[in-house]
């Protein structure tokens, strides 16, 4: 961040150097030949080229920061470990070693927060881990496969309050039913209601709140997390 405000100032700094400069007879500048400009003003051309390229390098990055990685938005490619995920400023993480913080699956867009949870498990070893989650994905958000070749089903909640029941129940008549899940999974950045654990738990999903998403975000297995037998290697 201090060497981004550095970057910033001495952008600013050139920039209105070059604004004075050019403002002093913008007619004349027009009207003039670039090259004899140039010619004219060399040291002064190349210190406006400078502030410029600088000024738009900062722009690009900000503008990134902002709606993309510092959102927690990902860049998902393949269909197992081809694939690169973009967090910080466009540095690929190593699987082996991904974690999250909470605050950052908090502070994630509801896309970026599904390819988190889609990265957690290409690094738990999981194949054709895959983000499908959007308008009409019925309850769908995330699917792997294990080595068993099960098929995983993850829908994400990224609620600010507890998942209701509804919600649950939704998940519970397609993840079985239409997507055939062999392991449906619920998330809930901030956990479940009573009635929603309780219908969970008699319809056999799997919830996932904010404790087991911890575990799981700073590098336990999933299965581990939730305790589900591993699969035979």
């Amino acid at each position: 961040m201090l060497k981004f405000l550095l970057y910033a100032v001495l952008a600013l700094a050139i920039g209105k150097m070059a604004w004075e400069w050019l403002t002093d007879d913008v007619s004349r500048w027009i009207t003039v030949g670039l090259w004899r400009l140039i010619g004219d003003h060399p040291w002064s051309t190349v210190l406006i080229a400078v502030g410029a390229l600088v000024t738009f390098i900062l722009v690009v990055r900000l503008l990134s920061f902002l709606f993309g990685a510092g959102a927690g938005t990902y860049a998902y490619v393949g269909d197992e470990e081809d694939y690169s995920a973009t967090a910080g400023l466009g540095e690929a993480p190593d699987l082996d070693v991904l974690t999250f913080k909470m605050k950052q699956l908090a502070a994630m867009s509801a896309t970026g927060f599904e390819q988190a949870c889609a990265d957690l498990l290409a690094r738990d070893g999981f194949r054709s881990t895959r983000r499908v989650g959007g308008a009409g994905d019925l309850g769908v958000d995330v699917t792997a496969r294990d080595l068993d070749d099960r098929l995983l089903i993850l829908q994400c909640k990224q609620y600010k309050n507890p998942v209701g029941s509804g919600h649950v129940q939704k998940f519970n008549g397609t993840a079985r039913l239409h997507h055939g899940a062999d392991v449906p999974i619920m998330i809930g950045l901030n956990g479940f209601t009573q009635p929603a654990v309780d219908f969970a738990a008699h319809h056999d999903l799997i919830l996932m709140g904010r404790p087991e998403l911890k575990q799981w975000a700073h590098g336990e297995h999933l299965y581990d997390v939730l305790g589900i037998p591993s699969p035979t290697e």
